[in-house]
């Protein structure tokens, strides 16, 4: 069975349990709350259905229209035609799960959910795509979730789907040891699935090139320390890799090779007065840039002439990612963001001149909520990528209007 077909499983099984519950509310009251109702779970049932409306002034990779990736603007002049389009898109809209079941060991912690943005293979379609899929028992847990490695408090309050280029974001499968986590104070150690991409740059029409495969020899290690405060956070994070790539043709050369990842992150969000949040981080490290939110490669050719035997080696590149953003509340219905962001990778000397170097991202808005339920605004956008070696560099314009409605039904009740 598919990711698909178990999503829509889900979405009927789901149905039909809060159809029944429903049912029983209108026959007896809520189940819940009858005498010798079962009070040891609860089930959340919650999403929203979302429509963006987007100008873009300029242009980008239309695979991925509905966001503004720095990463994913032209190379060169012209690449994806001509300027100015319009789209509209519904692939931010989400339905998930959240349960709770007390048991002789504990509380037993789930959570599923998936949105309709497809990536990868399914970039551009409006299809689903799996966001969160764990469970926690007391200090452990396994399954898809945010990296300890990145810090989600730091997403802005924002109507694009991608966000800010320079934070790290990435859900990924891990096993994790959380043994602090009380008063927005938390230490978690996890170990998550290994991957990273590779440029082969100058020599990418090279055979002895192509011949070449990656191999992660142990799991990526990751670590975080939040400590709260009243007036908000501070979050240290870090990650350590092993990388690895092997020669698969059989000739004159040994292109073999290894390097370590690695990357630290400092966040914050500050809290000044009633009405305004600053989200911060700061990010620089090694071949992690699968961890960041738009950085394209982890591993770069670098050239090693001297040695007939091994010309070209791969090297984890250095990236640089920072964030600064100011959510801001008018009155309890109107709130406003309005930030910055970059990432800068250090490139090595075999990557093609036209490779990605800098980008950065940086939006404002205005959001009206007149109800918890409904959302409205729009947003303006900018992008800007910058090329490794050629002098090209690009910006990109966008006014994002937004219309999101929410929904949430809570089943069961939890005994204190």
């Amino acid at each position: 069975m598919n990711a698909r077909s178990a999503a829509l499983v889900l979405c009927l099984t789901l149905t039909a349990v809060c159809a029944g519950a429903q049912s029983a509310g209108k026959h007896g009251g809520q189940a819940y709350n009858q005498p010798g109702a079962d009070t040891t779970q609860q089930l959340e049932v919650y999403g929203f259905g979302q429509a963006d409306a987007i100008y873009e002034f300029k242009q980008s990779n239309p695979s991925w229209f509905d966001v503004n990736r720095p990463s994913r603007l032209p190379s060169f002049a012209g690449e994806f035609g001509r300027d100015g389009r319009s789209w509209l898109s519904a692939r931010q809209s989400r339905f998930g799960v959240k349960g709770r079941k007390l048991t002789s060991l504990g509380v037993v912690k789930t959570q599923f959910d998936f949105d309709m943005f497809g990536v990868g293979p399914d970039a551009g379609q409006t299809t689903i795509r799996l966001r969160n899929a764990y469970g926690q028992l007391g200090q452990f847990g396994a399954g898809q979730l945010d990296s300890p490695f990145m810090d989600s408090d730091v997403f802005p309050n924002i109507l694009e789907y991608w966000g800010p280029n320079g934070m790290l974001y990435f859900r990924n499968v891990q096993v994790f040891w959380q043994p602090v986590n009380h008063d927005n104070t938390k230490v978690t150690v996890a170990i998550e699935r290994p991957g990273a991409s590779g440029d082969q740059g100058l020599y990418a029409d090279r055979v002895e090139i192509q011949n070449i495969s990656p191999r992660f020899p142990t799991p990526d290690l990751s670590a975080e320390w939040r400590i709260g405060q009243k007036w908000g956070y501070v979050e240290l994070a870090g990650i350590v890799r092993s990388l690895a790539w092997d020669d698969n043709l059989v000739d004159t050369l040994d292109l073999n090779g290894s390097d370590v990842g690695w990357g630290f992150s400092l966040s914050s969000n500050i809290k000044a007065g009633h009405s305004n949040v600053f989200r911060l981080q700061a990010i620089y490290g090694e071949g992690v840039e699968n961890y960041f939110n738009d950085a394209p490669i982890d591993v770069g050719l670098q050239h090693n002439l001297n040695n007939r035997l091994t010309p070209v080696v791969g090297k984890a590149l250095p990236d640089l990612g920072l964030v600064a953003y100011l959510d801001h509340r008018w009155d309890p219905a109107w709130t406003s963001a309005l930030g910055w962001s970059m990432v800068q990778i250090t490139n090595s000397d075999a990557q093609a001149a036209n490779a990605f170097h800098q980008g950065q991202y940086a939006s404002t808005n205005l959001l009206y909520q007149p109800i918890p339920q409904v959302l409205m605004g729009g947003e303006f956008q900018w992008a800007h990528r910058q090329n490794f070696a050629d002098g090209f560099s690009t910006n990109n314009y966008r006014l994002q209007f937004s219309f999101k409605y929410s929904f949430s039904r809570t089943f069961g009740g939890m005994s204190p």
